[in-house]
């Protein structure tokens, strides 16, 4: 029976999917070790036959096109159905083909040598040096280089303007990794997360542990005495550090307050040292930003600037995909950097996170009061996560926690934990946006019943929802089909392109990316064949 709300309506009953001339037929490979039998196949049909192959199968499931001409029929077909695109250019390096015996990270580690347990997960290790290991669903690039980071820059923009016209309020997906360092960014995550977990341990010393991550309120006075007995500064120096964020004229200091001291602190002229309470040395709070570390703080800057300002040219929004947690931190701060100076009047840039992290919540939360105290609009797309067996593996073996949540179950409650925050600000401000990008029946009619509850209107457009190209075509199509007068909500679907032999390893990762893969494939396959039978009952095969 339908629920109506204010001239739309949302079916209870599960979604179904309809026989559609547009988007593409099934025709999945679900099988273990799917990139070797891609370059056994390459080797023994040759070059111009595999690719022929792959354009017929898998490559065509998944994948758009070789370059922005190629793409342009599938985008008007699914445009036709009222589905938009992320566009996102899949040609990955492969880091085999440039081992030649140098450590890259042997450096990151002499300078993080001596870090306390906790701050393992945010170092460089040789082990790991390869990212692309127990990695779904996403795809990564390996610096060598700034003149690389200025490459991926300039595809990006091949992507931004590809994304312009292809769909209305299009997306355009960057890494970040493709335009910094990655030993920067571990570096600089280690750095915020030791402000952050410094600001909880004080916070505790005051009596507020258990509260929640934005009610710890650090007293002035407390804090700058606290500071000078520990010898880290004095309280002139700490007052400051106040005086200069014009904070001087508050009692206390919260997490995002102390957070915004963090571009003073790093500036002064010697490191700040805290008594590591397990050994009892000083180590460490916060290095000083080296000249080379502030420079490559500003390059990756000034490259988000430019692709910024290409997307409000063009029309087209940012989405900043999340990375591995030890990337994240440095992500997230970069990104909220750039939401502050071009989200001021509408959502452009979009930042990711991971609701299978365990502190994803506190990451939400804490953005969206950073957008509130400031005023500009907060642009977010929620997913599960891509790296679990990665994170996990290095978790164990560098011996951290698990930043993992540890069910699925418990990912799923974070997941909209996340996305009903996300949906009352959206209602109580109107100044918020969400990609709600899920494979998950429950967690779309999860957010179509809230949308009702909220009377959050689709026609607003506050709220999207994103799957990956060749995948649960049963949940994209129905949502979009529905005039908006109705129910129709925009909808998008993750769109990769690129050269058969370079999207390879995207490809090999397609059958792997979760355990539900081929469950989801044959409820596809299920639903396909019941809508045929009803339609040769009905007589009417080929209608629309």
């Amino acid at each position: 029976m339908p629920l109506r709300a204010e001239g739309f309506s949302l079916q209870e009953v599960p979604i179904s999917v309809g026989l559609r001339p547009g988007p593409k037929g099934l025709s999945l490979w679900g099988m273990p070790n799917l990139c070797r039998l891609l370059q056994l196949c390459q080797r023994v049909l040759g070059q111009a036959l595999f690719e022929r192959l792959m354009k017929m199968t898998f490559y065509g499931q998944f994948v758009a096109g070789e370059d922005q001409e190629a793409i342009k029929p599938l985008l008007r077909r699914n445009q036709a159905f009222g589905v938009g695109a992320v566009l996102d250019y899949s040609v990955e390096e492969d880091l085999r083909e440039r081992r030649d015996g140098r450590s890259r990270t042997s450096a990151a580690e002499k300078e993080m040598g001596g870090a306390e347990q906790k701050q393992k997960q945010y170092q460089a290790h040789q082990g790991f040096e390869d990212h692309h290991g127990g990695v779904a669903g996403a795809h990564t690039y390996f610096y060598t280089d700034e003149a690389k980071c200025d490459q991926h820059m300039e595809t990006f923009l091949r992507c931004i303007d590809a994304s312009s016209g292809s769909s209305e309020d299009g997306f355009s997906a960057i890494k970040l990794t493709a335009l910094a360092r990655p030993q920067f960014l571990v570096w600089f995550s280690e750095v915020l997360v030791k402000w952050r977990r410094f600001f909880l341990q004080m916070a505790a010393e005051q009596g507020q542990a258990g509260r929640a991550v934005l009610e710890m309120k650090l007293e002035v006075e407390k804090l700058q005495e606290t500071l000078a007995n520990l010898g880290i500064v004095t309280k002139a120096e700490s007052q400051e550090w106040f005086m200069g964020e014009s904070l001087g004229t508050s009692s206390t200091v919260d997490l995002l307050d102390w957070n915004s001291l963090l571009d003073s602190c790093t500036k002064i002229s010697k490191p700040l040292l805290i008594p590591n309470r397990q050994t009892g040395q000083l180590e460490p709070l916060l290095s000083c930003f080296s000249e080379e570390e502030d420079l490559q703080m500003k390059r990756v800057l000034q490259r988000m600037d430019v692709l910024a300002k290409r997307a409000m040219e063009k029309g087209v929004r940012l989405m900043v995909d999340a990375e591995q947690s030890y990337f994240q931190p440095a992500i997230s701060r970069l990104t909220v950097e750039t939401q502050r100076r071009f989200n001021r009047n509408q959502a452009i840039i979009f930042n990711t996170y991971q609701c299978y992290l365990r502190e994803a919540y506190d990451n939400v939360t804490g953005d969206v009061e950073l957008s509130r105290r400031e005023g500009w609009h907060f642009g977010t797309k929620l997913v599960r996560g891509a790296y679990m067996e990665q994170e996990r593996e290095r978790a164990a073996q560098l011996g951290y926690e698990d930043p993992i949540n540890p069910t699925y179950e418990k990912t799923n409650e974070m997941y909209h934990r996340c996305l009903d925050y996300v949906l009352e600000e959206i209602k109580h401000r109107r100044k918020a946006s969400v990609m709600v990008a899920s494979h998950n029946e429950d967690t779309v009619k999860f957010t179509l019943r809230r949308m009702m509850e909220l009377g959050i209107h689709p026609s607003e457009k506050k709220v999207c929802f994103g799957q990956l190209l060749g995948m649960c075509d049963q949940i994209t199509f129905p949502l979009a089909s529905i005039p908006l007068g109705q129910a129709g909500f925009p909808v998008y679907k993750y769109v990769p392109y690129g050269p058969v032999n370079e999207v390879l390893p995207y490809l090999s990762r397609r059958a792997q990316e979760n355990r539900g893969f081929m469950q989801r494939a044959n409820r596809e396959r299920d639903l396909l064949w019941k809508e045929v039978k009803r339609r040769l009952l009905a007589g009417n095969l080929f209608s629309h």
